[in-house]
C-alpha cells in the first residue's frame, strides 16, 4: 500500500479521526441507526464514527468481523480499524501473571508464552496487545506489581525483549501481533504504592533505574508505546514535550506509534495542568502522543489548533503516517481480518499444547520459600486435605483476558487428577475477602479435617481482584481469618505447606513461623492447580526465584535489594539497629526473603567468587567465576546469579546491581564452574544528564544464590 499517496487523499478530520481509539461499544449502532449512547457522551458524529483509526474491548473474532464490515462499508477510503486489547498473560489459555514469569528468570519461557498469546490472540481478532509492562516495581503495595517482572531492570528489561520478539516476530506469520510497551515513564514509582498517584524522582534516578527496561524493548523494535498517568518532572507524560520528543524520539530514535492510556488526555485537566480540552490536546499535540485512547480531544479541537497555527499539517501527518504503516505492516490493506477465525478459536483456544504450556509457566514461576521436611509430598500418601479460601477457585488473576476461572485448573482438582479423588479431601476454612472474620463452622470443618488427614496444602493468598489496576492495598498481610486457619491447622497437623496465591510480595513476618512449609503460586493461570501437583508431589522441582524482595511488614515499602548506601547504615541489615544508624526500632531493615531468592527440593553450594585477573581497561574484561555444587540427595537446577557493585563513584551507586544469571543443571553431588565475563558497559552509569559515565576504581563482584550473597571478589578498571 502507497500510504503516503493514501494519506494525501484524506481530510484534516478523517486524519484526526485515524489518531483517535474508542472502545468498541462506541462504535456499535442502535437498532434506530443513530450512535450508541457512549459515542453520544463523547460527542462522536457518525463521520467521526465512521474513519475512526482503533478501537479496543471487543469480544473475539464473530464481533471483530462483524465490526470490521461495518467498518470498511462506511470507512470513504477502505482504511482498516485496528482492533487492540490488554493482552497480559495469556488470551483465552492463561499463563502465570508477569511477576510470576518474572520469577522464572527464563526469557526464553517468556518469548514461547508471548507467541502462545499472540496466536489464540490474533485468532480472537487482536491486532495490538498492550504488553508487556516495563515499568520497575518497588512498593508491594502497588496493584500493578502483578503486571511487571519485578524490581531488577536488567531482568525487566530482558523479559520485555522476549515478550516483544514473542508477540511480534518479524510479522511473517498471520499470527503475529504488534506489542506496546507501557507505561512511559516510571508508572511504578506512584508514591505511597497508590496507583494513578503522583510520581516524584531525581533524572538520575530516572535514567539509571526506571528508563532502561522502556530502552532495552524500544531497541527490540516494538512497534507502540503507552505513556503513563503520572507526572515527570511535573507534567504529565502524555504532554510532555521533553519525556516524549528530546528523550523517546529523538534520543532513543523509536519511530514507532505512541498511544496514550485510557483517557489520560482529558486527566490533565485533573492534575491542574490543563484548563480544559483544548489545552489537553494542544499539550498532546506539542508532546507528540499519536493517538487518544477514549477521549475526544483530537478530535473536537485539533482542526481549531491547526487553523491557529499552534499545530501544523505536516505533524498531524507524521502521526497519522505512523498509524498506517503499522496497518500496511500488519497486512491489514490486504485483509482487514487478518487471522481473525471463529473456527480457528475453536481449536486454538484451550488445546492440549496451550495448556502443556500454560503449565510450565505455572511450574516454572512458582517459589519455593521455606520446607522443613514437608516437601515433596510422597506419591503414596493416603489422604490429602487441601483446605483453605482458594483451594478449589481456578487462579487466573488480574488482565486474564478471555480466560474463565471455570475453565482453569484449582488447587484441589489438581490434587484430585495426580492421586485420585478418593485420596484428596476439600474444606474452604473461611473467606476469601481481605477483611474476613474467622467463620466457627467453616473454621471446625477445615481443623477437623486436617486432623485426619497424612498431609495438608493450604490454600491462602489475595482474591484475584486484591491486584492489578487500581487495586493497591495499605495491609500487605494475609487476612486475619486466615491467619487464624494457619495457626489452627498447624496445631493439628505438622505435615501442612502453605501455597500462596497473589499479585504482589506479601508480608508474612507475623505468620511464616506456623509454617512447616510455604510456596508462591503467584496467580497461576489456567493449568495452576496441575501444576501445584506436579511441584508438591516432586514430579517437577521448584526453579523459579523472587523477582521481588518479600517484606517483614509493609511499613518496609518500597523496599528492594539495589538500594544506595546511607551516611550512617545499619551494618547487619537483618538486625534490629542500634541508635544513630539508618534502622527501625522494630524490624529489620532488610526483607523477609531477598530478591533472587528461592529453594529447591535439593540443596546448593557456591564457592567464594575468583576474578581472573586484578584489573581491567575500558577496552578489556575479566572473568569471575564460583563453583556451585548440588549437595543435596536430587538432580535439580541452580541459578547462579552475578551482581556488581562501584564501591566509589562521583555519584552514589547501588549497594549492588544485578549483572547476569546463569541456569545450571547439576545431578546430585555434582560441581560446576560457572563463569561471567565482566565488560565495562556493565560498570558504567548515566549522569543526571543521560550521560554514559564510565569511572576508573574499584568494583566487587558477587556470584550467589540470592542479592543477599555477601562474598565478594574485587578488581579495578584502570
Amino acid at each position: 500500500m502507497d500510504i503516503k499517496a493514501l494519506l494525501s487523499k484524506m481530510t484534516v478530520e478523517e486524519k484526526l479521526a485515524q489518531m483517535s481509539q474508542f472502545n468498541s461499544n462506541c462504535l456499535d449502532k442502535d437498532s434506530d441507526g443513530g450512535v450508541t449512547g457512549p459515542a453520544r457522551s463523547l460527542s462522536l458524529t457518525e463521520a467521526d464514527i465512521a474513519a475512526t483509526g482503533s478501537t479496543l474491548n471487543f469480544k473475539g473474532a464473530d464481533e471483530m468481523i462483524r465490526m470490521q464490515d461495518e467498518h470498511m462499508k462506511q470507512d470513504r477510503l477502505g482504511i482498516p480499524l485496528l482492533f487492540m486489547m490488554d493482552v497480559i498473560h495469556g488470551f483465552r489459555t492463561i499463563y502465570p501473571i508477569p511477576l510470576g514469569v518474572g520469577a522464572s528468570f527464563d526469557p526464553d519461557l517468556m518469548k514461547r508464552l508471548s507467541e502462545m498469546a499472540a496466536k489464540e490472540a490474533a485468532v480472537g481478532g487482536v491486532q495490538v496487545t498492550f504488553s508487556p509492562m516495563v515499568d520497575l516495581v518497588r512498593d508491594a503495595r502497588w496493584g500493578r506489581c502483578m503486571e511487571s517482572t519485578g524490581e531488577d531492570k536488567y531482568l525487566n528489561g530482558l523479559m520485555a525483549k522476549a515478550a516483544v520478539e514473542g508477540y511480534q516476530g518479524d510479522y511473517s506469520s498471520k499470527y503475529n501481533i504488534a506489542a506496546c510497551v507501557k507505561h512511559f515513564a516510571a508508572y511504578g514509582a506512584a508514591e505511597s504504592g497508590r496507583d494513578y498517584n503522583s510520581v516524584d524522582m531525581s533524572e538520575y534516578s530516572l535514567y539509571n533505574d526506571y528508563l532502561p527496561a522502556y530502552k532495552v524493548a524500544t531497541d527490540a523494535g516494538v512497534d507502540m508505546l503507552m505513556t503513563s498517568f503520572n507526572l515527570i518532572n511535573g507534567v504529565p507524560s502524555s504532554g510532555n514535550e521533553w519525556l516524549l520528543r528530546e528523550v523517546l524520539r529523538d534520543r532513543w530514535g523509536f519511530g514507532g506509534i505512541i498511544i496514550s492510556d485510557y483517557n489520560a488526555f482529558r486527566e490533565m485537566k485533573s492534575h491542574g495542568f490543563c484548563a480544559d480540552d483544548y489545552e489537553c490536546a494542544r499539550a498532546a499535540f506539542k508532546a507528540g502522543t499519536d493517538i487518544e485512547m477514549m477521549s475526544n480531544c483530537y478530535i473536537k479541537f485539533g482542526k481549531r489548533l491547526l487553523e491557529e497555527g499552534i499545530i501544523t499539517e505536516a505533524q498531524i501527518d507524521e502521526s497519522v503516517l505512523r498509524i498506517l504503516a503499522l496497518k500496511d505492516k500488519l497486512g491489514m490493506f490486504d485483509n482487514p481480518y487478518r487471522a481473525a477465525s471463529a473456527e480457528e478459536e475453536k481449536a486454538l483456544f484451550l488445546c492440549p499444547e496451550h495448556r502443556a504450556l500454560a503449565r510450565e509457566g505455572a511450574e516454572k514461576s512458582a517459589v519455593l520459600l521455606k520446607n522443613e521436611g514437608v516437601l515433596p509430598l510422597s506419591e503414596s500418601v493416603d489422604r490429602v486435605a487441601v483446605i483453605g479460601p482458594f483451594a478449589d477457585v481456578g487462579m487466573i488473576g488480574f488482565w486474564s483476558c478471555h480466560g474463565k476461572e471455570s475453565e482453569a485448573v484449582s488447587a484441589y482438582r489438581g490434587m484430585c487428577d495426580a492421586l485420585g479423588e478418593e485420596r484428596v479431601s476439600y474444606a474452604k476454612g473461611c473467606d476469601t475477602a481481605s477483611n474476613a472474620k474467622s467463620d466457627e463452622a467453616l473454621l471446625r470443618e477445615a481443623v477437623e479435617l486436617a486432623s485426619r488427614s497424612s498431609a495438608v496444602v493450604l490454600c491462602l493468598g489475595e482474591e484475584r481482584n486484591m491486584s492489578g489496576e487500581s487495586n493497591s492495598r495499605a495491609d500487605i498481610g494475609l487476612s486475619d481469618a486466615q491467619k487464624t486457619l494457619v495457626r489452627e491447622i498447624a496445631r493439628v497437623n505438622k505435615n501442612c505447606v502453605s501455597v500462596l496465591y497473589c499479585g504482589r510480595p506479601l508480608a508474612l513476618a507475623d505468620i511464616i513461623d506456623d509454617m512447616p512449609a510455604c510456596a508462591v503460586m503467584w496467580q497461576p493461570g489456567t493449568e495452576g492447580g496441575s501444576a501445584l501437583a506436579n511441584l508438591l508431589l516432586g514430579r517437577c522441582d521448584f526453579t523459579a526465584r523472587l523477582p521481588m524482595s518479600f517484606p517483614y511488614t509493609v511499613g518496609q515499602a518500597p523496599i528492594y535489594y539495589n538500594r544506595t548506601r546511607t551516611g550512617r547504615p545499619a551494618h547487619d541489615e537483618h538486625a534490629i539497629g542500634k541508635m544513630y544508624s539508618s534502622h527501625y526500632l522494630d524490624c529489620p531493615n532488610g526483607p523477609l526473603f531477598p530478591f533472587g531468592y528461592g529453594l529447591s527440593y535439593t540443596a546448593f553450594e557456591t564457592s567464594a567468587p575468583e576474578v581472573s585477573k586484578d584489573s581491567m581497561n575500558a577496552d578489556g574484561s575479566l572473568t569471575v567465576c564460583a563453583t556451585v555444587t548440588n549437595k543435596g540427595a536430587r538432580d535439580s537446577a541452580a541459578l547462579v546469579q552475578l551482581y556488581i557493585r562501584d564501591v566509589v563513584a562521583s555519584r552514589v551507586r547501588p549497594v549492588k546491581e544485578l549483572k547476569g544469571f546463569e541456569r545450571v543443571e547439576l545431578k546430585a553431588g555434582e560441581s560446576k564452574v560457572v563463569s561471567f565475563e565482566i565488560t565495562s558497559d556493565m560498570l558504567s552509569f548515566k549522569d543526571s544528564s543521560d550521560n554514559d559515565v564510565l569511572e576508573a576504581g574499584e568494583f566487587h563482584a558477587f556470584v550467589g544464590l540470592s542479592s543477599d550473597e555477601k562474598r565478594a571478589a574485587s578488581f579495578r578498571l584502570v
